[in-house]
């Protein structure tokens, strides 16, 4: 029996072997290391110690000061993320054959130039927070959205990555925002530029693409989509503007899409649930889908449709 089940695993081996072989895209091994997606998601949680110090602690060490714990951390993070970032140079042109040196110095540079940003960051956080506090009746205080709300970790996370996105680090920052996708559903593309006060309510299943621009005090639900009007040319649409801008003091309910690189929802806009948006909305406007028909059955019977006319409160039923 020991022998056969040898045998049949020595032949699985063989046959994994000559399909390796066979010139795939997913069996191709570049000349350099990839990066350790692993410890990309360490330093989400290393940074996260930094920027809410009193909350996330670094408990591998037993140290007695703020100062002395984040001498080790930012130490710890500087050696990775150095690290991660030359690794991952190699993905942009301009350094595909450059030499070690050459990498390890440019990572040095961007390390240390995204690490200034930790108190813009940590700034722009503070805002959230609020905005979540000050949004949201179900909050009962700050901590327990620091340490519990999904939206505002995928919010940290984005911050994070945008940072790391606008030095021009390839593919560090969708691992990080990939990461914080498949823990709070919640899908924001790194190059997406976000201000202050942004709420997320809920959160699960909101798209934000990669040109999404964002103002200030803005509040999406479940469900939205921030999207491209059309994929279809692919590669070519690359560095075009194909997701909605969102002025500042916005607020869009659940199921919402609002879609295309022109389209731009104005100060002071209401958006509500389900609307499907492909145009530009002028300040001030409140949208909402009418005359829904709903269809009532009790049994064998069959009431008659009956419309229902919403009025401005609908906007806030959720």
């Amino acid at each position: 029996m020991a022998h056969k089940l040898e045998t049949r695993i020595t032949q699985l081996v063989e046959d994994f072997l000559i399909d390796y072989s066979e010139g795939k895209d997913i069996d191709h091994v570049e000349t350099f290391d990839h990066p350790d997606k692993e410890k990309v998601i360490n330093l989400i949680e290393s940074l996260r110690k930094l920027i809410f110090p009193g909350y996330f602690r670094n408990k591998s060490y037993r140290v007695y000061t703020v100062r002395n714990n984040t001498t080790m951390l930012l130490e710890d993070v500087i050696y990775h993320l150095m690290k991660q970032v030359a690794i991952c140079l190699r993905y942009a042109p301009e350094y595909e054959q450059a030499d070690e040196a050459t990498l390890d110095s440019k990572a040095e540079e961007i390390t240390f130039a995204f690490l200034e940003t930790i108190p813009k960051i940590r700034a722009y956080l503070e805002t959230d927070v609020q905005a979540f506090y000050d949004g949201d009746p179900a909050a009962y205080n700050k901590d327990e959205i620091i340490y519990s709300y999904p939206g505002l970790y995928a919010i940290l996370v984005n911050r994070i990555a945008h940072e790391l996105f606008l030095l021009g680090v390839p593919l560090i920052p969708r691992i990080m925002t990939e990461h914080a996708h498949s823990l709070t559903g919640i899908d924001i593309h790194p190059g997406a530029t976000i201000g202050k006060y942004f709420f997320i309510d809920h959160g699960t299943g909101i798209v934000i693409g990669e040109t999404t621009e964002i103002g200030d005090n803005v509040k999406i639900y479940q469900g939205v989509t921030l999207g491209a009007l059309s994929t279809r040319g692919g590669q070519s649409l690359r560095s075009r503007k194909r997701h909605p801008t969102i002025r500042d003091n916005v607020t869009i309910y659940s199921g919402a899409s609002i879609l295309g690189g022109e389209t731009v929802i104005g100060r002071d806009v209401v958006i509500g649930g389900n609307a499907f948006i492909t145009k530009s909305i002028a300040d001030g406007a409140r949208v909402s889908i009418k005359n829904q028909e709903l269809h009532y059955k009790y049994g064998a019977g069959h009431a008659a449709p009956e419309e229902v006319e919403q009025d401005e409160a609908w906007f806030y039923i959720i």
